[in-house]
């Protein structure tokens, strides 16, 4: 990220600066976010999904309910609060159950099926800051909810896929595992727990709790006394069943025939409990899991688990930050926001009306503007002009007010020609 000098603002004693693990976004720095939000909006119109706007705080037993007890982000990193009311809310630390909630809550279920929703907002953990991940994130997610067809896995991931594409980043690779459902899954914790069970003792505090809680997670220690363990560890596919190993052939099948590489990795998880069958990352070639841009898979049970009649779903989701930070590491270039287009100078008390008058009929023909304040001399407010950029100054004085003209000056060629003020919006138009 673009670092700027930083002054401390002390007040009654109080040093104030942002919370650790939130930061200001600069406008220095809106052009990646802006670049960002557009292309994922874009994608998402050509897939077909509709935007949904999540609340930033949903009732805390939406996520334990749908996210597991058992998980890092609900006995580590979510923060829960208790309102007023005496309700126990949760800052919203990821967009799945949220939209899972909303499909019930307005009746989705009685439109055509799939539905497709995507969501762009902060998401919240409390989790140690890092490169691109801060405990304030931008999230943008993705979601099919009432289908369960294989081909809809490819597309999601193909989704992902060219999001990343359009973006312009191009050292990444798809990730693909699946870890089963309801049916099989049994059977595949008890081996695993049966191979871990002697090394109990070797492995790190959080796996000990991830072995009575959430079996599945102790693959995905990052520890390194658990890693020898974990890839020596049986691996899911070998205990899927039928069902479930059609389904993930399918799943491969249709990747292959869109030409999406990809590679398979049995210990490959995610973080939350409600995943089932197709997972899967999007991880940089050169970083691994652990710098991963994003990922999703299947949750065929999570609207069931919140009260609703089984709907099958599958999404995909990606923190915003670390997605700049890889346009950064490539040196990808995006577009600059416009800025203005105008930069009305004026001597007097009488061009400083006209100067107002100007601006405002301006800026309501779209063309933006800004005027000069204050009492500054012609050559402070032509560098002012010239330090915002501004590729036009409209100089205004008495000769001018008594004339109806302007004096236009290009920034770039110092070129000056006077011109009616009418004629001002044809030419900046």
């Amino acid at each position: 990220m673009i670092r700027y000098p930083s002054l401390e603002i002390l007040v009654g004693g109080t040093v104030y600066r942002a919370p650790r693990g939130t930061r200001d976004i600069l406008p220095q720095e809106q052009p990646y976010w802006r670049y960002v939000e557009q292309k994922a909006t874009e994608i998402c119109r050509l897939y077909g999904y509709e935007r949904i706007d999540l609340p930033m705080f949903e009732d805390s037993q939406l996520f334990t309910r749908g996210v597991g007890e058992g998980t890092d982000i609900i006995e580590k990193e979510m923060y829960v609060f208790e309102d007023r009311g005496g309700n126990s809310l949760a800052l919203r630390p990821e967009g799945t159950a949220s939209v899972c909630r909303a499909y019930l809550e307005h009746g989705m279920h009685n439109r055509p099926q799939p539905v497709k929703l995507y969501y762009i907002g902060p998401a919240f953990r409390y989790e140690r800051p890092q490169a691109g991940r801060y405990r304030q994130h931008g999230h943008f997610g993705c979601e099919a909810i009432g289908d369960a067809d294989p081909a809809l896995d490819a597309e999601v991931i193909d989704m992902a896929w060219q999001f990343f594409v359009s973006l312009g980043l191009g050292r990444f690779t798809i990730v693909l595992d699946s870890i089963g459902c309801r049916e099989c899954r049994p059977a595949y914790l008890t081996v695993l727990k049966e191979h871990y069970s002697p090394h109990i003792d070797e492995v790190c505090a959080d796996c000990k709790v991830r072995f009575e809680k959430n079996p599945m997670r102790l693959l995905d220690c990052r520890s390194p006394q658990c890693q020898t363990i974990a890839d020596t560890a049986p691996k899911s596919i070998g205990y899927l069943c039928m069902e479930c190993i059609e389904h993930y052939a399918e799943v491969k099948r249709y990747l292959s025939s869109l030409e999406i590489p990809f590679e398979e990795n049995p210990r490959l998880v995610r973080g939350f409990d409600y995943y089932t069958r197709t997972v899967f990352e999007v991880q940089p070639q050169e970083g691994g899991s652990q710098s991963s841009l994003g990922g999703g898979g299947r949750y065929d049970l999570l609207v069931e688990e919140l009260g609703g009649k089984p709907a099958p779903g599958i999404g995909f989701a990606t923190g915003i930050e670390r997605i700049i930070l890889g346009l950064q590491q490539e040196n990808i270039p995006v577009p600059i926001l416009p800025g203005p287009q105008l930069f009305i100078a004026h001597l007097g008390d009488k061009a400083k009306d006209t100067a107002l008058k100007l601006a405002t009929d301006l800026r309501h023909n779209d063309i933006s503007v800004i005027m000069a304040t204050g009492g500054r001399s012609l050559k402070a407010q032509l560098r002012q002009a010239n330090n915002l950029n501004i590729p036009k100054v409209a100089i205004i004085g008495d000769d001018e007010v008594k004339a109806g003209t302007v004096v236009l000056r290009d920034m770039a060629t110092s070129q000056q020609e006077t011109v009616p003020l009418e004629k001002l919006p044809e030419l900046l138009g």
